[in-house]
């Protein structure tokens, strides 16, 4: 792609927009960003920053390629005012995948993705080949092109939102670890963001690798597939805490400090992803020794007076909700509650019945939860409170020893935080406060 003396518009001024725009600047072309925030700043002085933005601002603008940052809606007046003016529209993931030239395992689902993630990083550099997470996790996918080594191997998470705007983009090697009802704040319909999870496999070939969570439906794919699951047959299974492949063990889970099958599933596909790129089971095996999951993801924050306290406010939706109950093996008094994203929360009834002894909700959704949970009160009973504070001080009144509490809102935390980040942050501060 020759971008050289281009005219090129970033929409979003965000590191995705921040490392495109680094991409374009270098390559030649005439760099402009606009973002409808009041000030742009990050940026070197070759590009023209265009603050508070708007749909006027687009209707005037005019350039030879729009570049979207992931968090923006392709489909608002907005940016359709700027893509009326250009000549191609892309997104940050499309144009990074333009100029570079390593291999490419894309990791989607709508829960997993961040542990897998780091899961293929770990074991591609502890045997010898050069990976980087990014994407929708790590550094944006660009800024490996701007490397003076880039890597081999890109392992590149990539959620809905990225997927909206690729049109060329060809993973060697595609993970789908799971579907389910997520975001429904942006789309209108549940098909609607499977369509956009499922752009993904548009551009692959016989000659690629996708490796699948059993049972899940993707439609008719010509690539090879590897498929694996702790509850159905598949190429890969879990055995007494062993990885099972073709009916030999090869990965032992004890090693690692994961915890629950949600986590067995990623480390299956993590490893059939690798293996397609040439790694042995007994590499693997020696690679996550001592591998602990990022924060936020059922991460055990302490034990208190023989109460466990799990931080998995990285569960932004009812799957990653129901994948962190079934993990834990003691009773649970379950704190949740966030942002209204439209998720129907009696999914999760039958689960909470078979784990749960008692509910915490609060922010905006609790109101909500509480109508919901109504049905089972009598044996889960269901308290509000107003703050993650209050949760947590009635969580360590509600658990006995030996039980677990477990925060995993189920739903984002926009509501009254920055990000599931500054959530679960202010979850394991208020804990390790605890008396």
């Amino acid at each position: 792609m020759d971008l050289k003396n281009k005219h090129i518009i970033v929409l979003g001024a965000g590191s995705s927009g921040q490392a495109a725009a680094a991409l374009a600047l270098r390559e030649g072309a005439d760099v402009s960003v606009h973002d409808s925030r009041d000030t742009i700043t990050g940026f070197s002085e070759e590009v023209v920053c265009v603050p508070k933005a708007t749909v006027a601002t687009g209707e005037d603008s005019k350039c030879d390629l729009l570049v979207l940052s992931p968090g923006i809606d392709g489909e608002t007046d907005f940016v359709k005012a700027y893509a009326n003016n250009a000549a191609e529209m892309i997104g940050e993931i499309e144009l990074g995948y333009r100029f570079y030239e390593g291999k490419i395992i894309a990791i989607t689902g709508t829960n997993g993705k961040t542990t897998t993630t780091e899961l293929v990083d770990r074991i591609l550099n502890h045997n010898g080949i050069s990976c980087h997470p990014c994407g929708n996790y790590g550094e944006p996918f660009t800024r490996l092109p701007l490397l003076e080594e880039p890597p081999a191997v890109a392992a590149l998470e990539v959620s809905s939102f990225q997927l909206e705007t690729i049109k060329d983009f060809h993973p060697d090697v595609v993970i789908w670890l799971n579907f389910s009802a997520d975001h429904m704040d942006r789309y209108p319909t549940l098909e609607a963001y499977k369509e956009a999870k499922l752009r993904v496999f548009t551009n692959l070939t016989d000659e690629d690798d996708v490796v699948i969570r059993a049972g899940e439906d993707v439609g008719e794919l010509t690539a090879t597939i590897s498929t694996f699951s702790t509850e159905d047959d598949a190429d890969y299974t879990l055995d007494d805490g062993w990885i099972n492949c073709g009916g030999e063990r090869i990965i032992d889970l004890s090693i690692t400090r994961l915890r629950g099958l949600h986590n067995a599933e990623n480390v299956m596909a993590a490893f059939a992803a690798c293996s397609s790129l040439g790694v042995k089971a007994a590499d693997a095996n020696e690679a996550l020794r001592g591998f602990a999951p990022p924060l936020h993801r059922c991460e055990l924050v302490r034990t208190l007076d023989g109460v466990e306290y799990i931080n998995d406010s990285k569960a932004t939706n009812l799957h990653a909700l129901e994948s962190a109950l079934r993990s834990q093996c003691r009773p649970i008094v379950l704190i949740a509650g966030g942002k209204q994203k439209g998720l129907d929360y009696s999914e999760v009834i039958p689960r909470l019945q078979s784990t749960t002894k008692s509910i915490i909700v609060f922010g905006e959704i609790s109101d909500q939860l509480v109508v919901t949970f109504n049905p089972i009160s009598a044996t889960v009973p269901t308290r509000k409170v107003a703050t993650l504070e209050n949760a947590i001080t009635a969580a360590s009144v509600m658990a006995a020893h030996g039980d677990t509490v477990l925060f995993s809102p189920g739903t984002s935390s926009f509501d009254m935080y920055s990000g599931y980040e500054e959530r679960g942050d202010s979850f394991r501060n208020i804990v390790n406060n605890l008396k």
